[in-house]
């Protein structure tokens, strides 16, 4: 192993250890998804979230599911093939779509909502209660700076 550095430890930061947390996270949550929803993780977070904020644009639905306007749409048609999201040209913006589940959907997105709550309980698993009433109130300040400092054009968040 490489020897650290005395005056910075990377390992140490706070986008460092956030970054590592995602990717352990996401490893495992996408054998998950694969094992119990038959879709991929990305699908799934798509599928979650047209199916907690629908109907949805594709633009929402990038947002609402931290992927890429590239990603979300793919995302999005897969469901449409697979018969788990009805796609309908907006009434508001005629050349927009409005995305929402569909009956299939509608069972598919209760297990991947029971999925969610099971994977949130197990990585908060080693935190008692206390500790997760805190660390949530400490992550949506921490959202909420980093989406304040964004919407100014600050690039430090």
């Amino acid at each position: 192993m490489p020897a650290k550095q005395a005056d910075f430890e990377l390992d140490r930061t706070v986008t460092h250890r956030l970054h590592t947390l995602s990717k352990l996270t996401d490893r495992v949550s996408q054998a998950v998804y694969l094992q119990e929803a038959g879709i991929p993780l990305n699908e799934g977070r798509c599928l979650a979230a047209v199916g907690a904020f629908a109907p949805l644009s594709v633009n929402d639905l990038a947002r609402l599911a931290n992927l890429t306007k590239g990603q979300a749409s793919r995302a999005a048609q897969t469901l449409v093939d697979q018969g788990l999201v009805d796609k309908q040209t907006s009434v508001v913006d005629g050349r927009g779509v409005v995305l929402k589940l569909t009956p299939q959907g509608r069972q598919t997105w209760r297990r991947v909502k029971a999925l969610i709550e099971r994977r949130n309980e197990e990585i908060v698993a080693c935190l008692d209660a206390s500790e997760r009433e805190q660390l949530d109130r400490l992550l949506d300040r921490l959202v909420s700076h980093a989406a304040k400092a964004l919407e100014a054009g600050d690039e430090a968040a």
